[in-house]
């Protein structure tokens, strides 16, 4: 039978992700984790670590699995194989009430923001609360107004979702991610869509955000100008692997060939074209 090629034949080795002990890892463990959907494998024996307080940005191209690898970070998606620990804690057996509380812990910036429109943004960002606290209507209208003011919205609190313009929309997402107090942040592509002033200024809020909260970020983005900006370290997913991570510095110095051809937006090298 005729031997697979393998797709990273000739690659530099992939990053040792994995640690001797994810219990006493006080962040994020992925380890081994795949995932398929029907014949697509998404995700293959994927292995990363999120360090407790940084803001690690994962870039890739389209359809690689980095969405569906931040969905498996909070179990919206559960893996076909592997685990992962948060803060010591594996994960991926948690039963109902046991998720719903870890849940608690994170925020998600979506991305097209998953506003309702039917709700003003007030009741938007505050419907969090509303579903898992015994606040009153009044408090909960005075946190959520609280988090408009941090991402810079505060007169928006009585609109319309169908108001306000796509880089509003984002933060009033944001603002959503923010109000239970989170100790991690996912953004789903937070500049997809927007010009390079609103996307700029979602890069300084995620900084911002970080500085005042001391939050953990994971952000997936195509968006080198805003990785470079954000991010601590940088994870590149590639065919169901993380292929490199490293630093701002260290990726932009890298001769990675899979980096390179993905920061310069070539049609030529390892990736492919499409």
């Amino acid at each position: 039978m005729e031997r697979l090629q393998n797709p990273f034949a000739g690659m530099p080795p992939l990053p040792d992700q994995r640690i001797a002990d994810p219990s006493a890892h006080r962040g994020v463990a992925l380890q081994g984790v795949s995932k398929r959907f029907g014949p697509k494998v998404v995700l293959d024996e994927c292995d990363l670590l999120i360090h407790k307080g940084e803001t690690l940005v994962i870039i890739g191209r389209s359809g690689e699995g980095k969405s569906v690898l931040l969905k498996h970070i909070v179990r919206l998606l559960d893996p076909d194989q592997g685990h992962i620990w948060i803060e010591g804690q594996e994960v991926t057996s948690l039963g109902r009430k046991p998720l719903m509380e870890l849940r608690k812990k994170f925020g998600f910036l979506f991305q097209g923001a998953a506003l309702f429109d039917s709700m003003k943004i007030c009741q938007n960002v505050g419907l969090m609360l509303e579903e898992h606290t015994d606040w009153t209507e009044d408090r909960i209208r005075s946190r959520a107004c609280e988090c408009l003011a941090q991402v810079g919205l505060e007169a928006a609190e009585d609109k319309l979702p169908s108001e306000l313009s796509g880089g509003m929309k984002k933060r009033a997402g944001l603002a959503r991610a923010i109000v239970m107090n989170p100790q991690y942040i996912l953004y789903d592509e937070p500049t997809t869509g927007l010009d390079p002033i609103s996307s700029d200024a979602i890069n300084d809020l995620i900084l911002k955000l970080q500085h005042e909260l001391g939050v953990t970020s994971i952000v997936v983005t195509h968006d080198m100008q805003s990785a470079f900006k954000i991010a601590d370290r940088i994870a590149m997913l590639s065919r169901g692997k993380v292929v490199y991570t490293g630093t701002v510095e260290e990726v932009q110095q890298t001769d990675h060939p899979m980096v390179r051809q993905f920061i310069e937006g070539s049609a030529r090298g390892p990736l492919g074209a499409f």
